[in-house]
């Protein structure tokens, strides 16, 4: 059985997939603490001042807890970013949609304050040539009364 098994350590030399968050360098950490810590969890039934049968974990088992609770967090955590990024991305291009619409409405809207403004000025030009000419016609006719 000795030709299969060694005492080395196994070295990986695979491409560590971007999903994992983790360097080739960390998962080997990873599997070396893995390979000291076999025996770390230890069930003390009678340890005197625990009472339980609860697992005791040793510094190498915590460190490597947290470091794969650190990149989880920290994975979530760009998603997270990630996820906001792309609203805001996607909050930018409606607004600047919107913008545009009400850009073409103020336009259309200013298009139509003028032609009323200019109709309007032509109409009070006239009121004023018609009030004059009212006056004119006024004046005559108390002038033919007159007479």
């Amino acid at each position: 059985m000795s030709m299969f098994f060694s005492e080395e350590p196994v070295q990986f030399q695979c491409p560590v997939p971007e999903e994992t968050g983790f360097t080739p360098d960390e998962l080997q950490e990873i599997l070396s603490l893995l390979e000291s810590g076999g025996d770390s969890v230890s069930l003390s039934p009678n340890s005197g001042s625990e009472g339980s049968s609860r697992a005791v974990y040793n510094d190498n088992e915590r460190r490597l807890r947290r470091m794969i609770s650190n990149r989880e967090s920290a994975r979530r955590s760009r998603w997270r970013k990630k996820q906001h990024v792309e609203n805001l991305s996607s909050q930018m291009n409606r607004l600047e949609l919107e913008n545009q619409e009400l850009k073409k409405r103020l336009g259309s809207a200013l298009r139509q304050w003028h032609v009323v403004w200019g109709e309007n000025e032509r109409l009070r030009f006239e009121s004023v040539a018609l009030q004059a000419r009212l006056s004119n016609l006024y004046r005559i006719l108390f002038t033919m009364q007159a007479q």
